[in-house]
């Protein structure tokens, strides 16, 4: 299917919704949109990368569009009561509320690359179906469950919202009142007694969702879970002997910390709260962590600043023994779970092109996880919208 005219993405095409000033709340927060995510420049930059044929652009844009999320055939599956029990007891609406959620933003991003309207009226088909029937998310994953989706949710919305005409704004109020209620509840306390990637992967959702609705509340609520959870999740030397406890937490004590940490009693830099149950929940947490930075960096908050060097060192610590590093037997007992998703383009993007810092290692162990595009979870086709992607 070839591309329509080359021109970008702005207010003006004829098939884009009016530009739209920083909307305010009523204590003057200013917020940017697009800007869960991605920016209008972004999004232009992709676009016009694909047209060029650009990799590894171009082949990422092909993954997305022949993924099943990307069909024009696809069906929601939305259902009143998401029920999520832990453990593998099978639930309801679950996989289907994250499909759908993926889909919709795959559809938003085929939209914005290619200006086919079809796939405008799919993104907003799936989320129309949704905000008409869903009201809760119950039993014990409901937490995560809610994030994961709500993240999509929120990306694909705000882009649907802010570069297409044709979605009413009565489904669009009934999009946000969503997210407002059977969503941002769940997401917005966080989980300090949980493994880090629920709590970060909560605060990823509130974030997108807190922009959506233009609410401030919401927003410093997300601000303050990244700045708790972060640190407290991806070790420093500078903290000291032990960990920082997560904030809110009943892990107190240095035994309780250890444990908490898979049974690790060694700490270097990089480590990760997870790393010795495995680096797959770590890439969770890394992806979650650049999404809450990268949407605050899009809304003036420069969060990646105050976490740049520990980000920077759990990239290094991780990508070294997923390209083969022996294992030594003082960490997680000599055995490690190197198996990472498509979960690191966003902070490369951030930390080395804006900041321009050498991450050799890293780069080369996010290549093998791009032909995946999508954990099928809260992560999608970030290859194709963030590799070497400033704004």
């Amino acid at each position: 299917m070839p591309l329509a005219s080359l021109a970008p993405l702005t207010p003006s095409d004829a098939s884009a919704a009016p530009a739209a000033p920083a909307r305010r709340d009523d204590s003057g927060h200013a917020f940017r949109h697009p800007g869960v995510l991605l920016t209008r420049t972004q999004l232009n930059r992709v676009r016009a990368r694909v047209r060029d044929g650009a990799e590894p652009w171009a082949s990422a844009f092909e993954a997305m569009r022949s993924s099943a999320y990307g069909s024009l055939d696809y069906t929601a599956a939305p259902v009143e009561v998401v029920r999520c029990p832990p453990g593998s007891r099978p639930g309801r609406g679950c996989v289907e509320e994250r499909r759908d959620a993926i889909a919709a933003y795959t559809h938003a991003l085929l939209w914005s690359v290619t200006r086919d309207r079809a796939h405008a009226r799919k993104a907003v088909e799936i989320m129309d179906a949704w905000s008409a029937v869903v009201e809760e998310h119950t039993e014990g994953n409901a937490p995560l469950q809610a994030a994961w989706s709500g993240s999509s949710w929120a990306r694909a919305g705000e882009i649907m919202r802010y570069t297409y005409d044709g979605w009413p704004g009565a489904r669009v109020r009934r999009f946000a009142t969503m997210l407002r209620t059977a969503y941002l509840p769940l997401t917005a306390p966080g989980a300090p007694d949980y493994n880090g990637n629920w709590d970060l992967t909560m605060a990823d959702a509130s974030m997108g969702i807190a922009v959506f609705l233009d609410d401030t509340e919401a927003f410093e609520t997300a601000l303050r879970r990244f700045r708790d959870r972060v640190p407290a999740y991806f070790y420093l030397r500078s903290d000291g002997p032990l960990p920082q406890r997560p904030r809110g937490s009943r892990v107190t004590s240095a035994d309780e910390v250890r444990e908490y940490w898979f049974g690790q009693r060694r700490f270097v830099d990089g480590l990760a709260q997870e790393t010795c149950r495995n680096f797959t929940h770590v890439g969770y947490a890394l992806a979650a962590t650049a999404h809450v930075a990268e949407t605050a960096w899009h809304q003036g908050v420069d969060l990646y600043d105050e976490v740049a060097e520990r980000l920077r060192a759990a990239l290094d610590f991780h990508a070294r023994y997923q390209l083969g590093d022996p294992v030594p037997p003082w960490l997680c007992e000599g055995k490690l779970k190197v198996r990472m998703g498509p979960d690191t383009e966003v902070l490369l993007n951030h930390l080395g092109n804006r900041r321009g810092w050498a991450l050799r290692d890293p780069e080369e162990a996010a290549l093998p996880a791009r032909r995946r595009g999508t954990d099928n979870l809260f992560v999608a086709w970030e290859t194709l919208t963030h590799t070497d992607n400033p704004g």
